[in-house]
């Protein structure tokens, strides 16, 4: 039975050409491509190109988008401390961050195919990923928190620190008065000289409760010899109320770990000694024909151990920066991990039969077979920090924030964070598609390439 074209054919009497066929078949094709590209046509050009081009159309207006100013928001853009600081921050992140992300990568996917439980490790360290930036962000500001009782990591320093210093920190103390004693610059003394023999008690007040050790004991009398001074250093406080000022009785805590100097009239110390649990020292071996001045020092009564400021203006783009490690370190390890399995293994076991140590097996082999790999991974790291937004928008408190700003959070604060100027907000939307511009392009450039062969 003929064809349609072969019936067109014989009723005009003119037969088609095989190029007639071949355009026909041109044309067919290219509609149903055509068919099936569309949608995602017209979702790139509402979603990528109309914002793009928007974009550069409105950074030449002013704030509201009614005067054409021409280029001034570039100009503002690089006269203004606030970008060149964001700028600056951008390109440590770029040095810093995807550096460190692909060598841990690099070592834990190496390392961790010599474990018996490599993959329950990869996953532990995978996990963070699952984690939003967000949530992320949330949980490290939590962790860096200046406050001890607050901040894990504070919590750690201040531990380390107590068990290497001086346990005893009573800040806010003061002397009671009318008992002899006296405060000058932070140190609590007696106001007359002592001989040896003497019990000389120390009676403070303005304590918190919170500060006395848990080990601490009821005040406990002490008694002194020839060549001794001794006493007690005592909360002067009953709960409740109650009881004689100055005076040692039940119901008052001894504060130890309190250092005790006694003070030669030459200024020398010729003598000290610590408070036990019940506030109780003894300070020996004395001159009899001496009298000294009982003294604590200032650093019985100073904050303490109280950790570092990590949220601070001077460390906060490093504790930043560890957040995102943290997260894109199981990234790295997963994408080297599966070029490390497609590798051929024949290669390192003939270098280690010739007798190569697993470094040179490392360097001279397994490292540039995976160079694709960590040039996919580093550029791919490298075009999300120049993005960042999350991580440096939640973790810094409000008096670090300016010293941790990058482009998008400049971006965000100029168009919507309160600077509502919509013309320079778009110049830094711009300025920040230029700068990722380059790594997307290597991007495109090394998957066209590894397509090819």
């Amino acid at each position: 039975m003929p064809t349609a074209t072969e019936t067109t054919a014989v009723l005009t009497g003119r037969p088609r050409s095989r190029a007639q066929h071949s355009h026909e078949g041109g044309w067919r094709r290219f509609a149903i491509t055509a068919g099936f590209l569309s949608p995602a046509l017209v979702f790139l050009g509402a979603f990528v190109v109309y914002p793009i081009v928007y974009t550069v159309i409105r950074s030449l207006y002013d704030k509201g988008g009614e005067g054409f100013v021409g280029f001034d928001n570039y100009v503002t853009m690089f006269t203004n401390d606030t970008t060149f600081t964001a700028i600056r921050n951008n390109v440590i992140w770029v040095i810093v961050a995807p550096a460190a992300c692909t060598i841990l990568g690099l070592i834990f996917a190496v390392l961790l195919e010599k474990l018996r439980w490599k993959t329950a490790f990869r996953l532990i360290i995978f996990m963070p990923m699952a984690i939003s930036m967000l949530a992320a962000g949330v949980i490290f500001r939590g962790l860096f928190q200046e406050n001890p009782k607050l901040g894990a990591v504070n919590a750690a320093v201040v531990g380390v620190q107590s068990i290497f210093g001086d346990a005893a920190s009573y800040p806010g103390a003061k002397a009671r008065e009318d008992t002899g004693i006296v405060a000058d610059g932070g140190i609590i003394s007696t106001e007359s000289t002592v001989p040896p023999g003497s019990v000389q008690n120390f009676a403070l007040t303005g304590v918190r409760q919170s500060e006395i050790p848990e080990d601490a004991a009821g005040a406990t009398e002490a008694t002194a010899g020839s060549d001794e001074i001794a006493g007690t250093v005592f909360l002067d406080l009953i709960k409740g109320g109650g009881g004689t000022n100055g005076e040692v009785e039940a119901g008052k805590s001894g504060l130890p770990g309190i250092r005790v100097d006694a003070v030669a009239p030459d200024g020398s110390i010729a003598g000290y000694a610590t408070t036990g649990a019940g506030g109780d020292y003894v300070i020996t071996g004395l001159d009899g024909g001496t009298e000294y001045t009982v003294a604590l020092p200032a650093a019985n009564f100073s904050e303490g151990a109280q950790g570092v400021s990590w949220l601070s203006a001077s460390l906060i783009n490093g504790v930043i920066i560890l957040s995102y490690i943290w997260i894109w370190a199981g990234f790295a390890m997963v994408m080297i991990a599966s070029g490390l399995s497609a590798m051929d293994r024949s290669l390192q076991e003939a270098a280690r039969i010739d007798g190569a140590s697993e470094w040179k097996v490392f360097t001279r082999i397994t490292a540039p077979l995976l160079a694709p790999v960590l040039i996919v991974v580093f550029v791919t790291l490298i075009i999300n920090v120049l993005k960042i937004f999350d991580l440096v928008y939640v973790i810094p408190p409000g008096s670090s924030k300016p010293a941790a700003n990058v482009i998008a959070v400049e971006m965000w604060t100029q168009s919507f964070g309160g600077g509502n100027d919509q013309g320079l907000g778009s110049a830094l939307a711009i300025l920040l598609l230029i700068v990722v511009l380059p790594s997307m392009i290597i991007n495109v450039r090394r998957f066209r390439q590894e397509r090819k062969s």
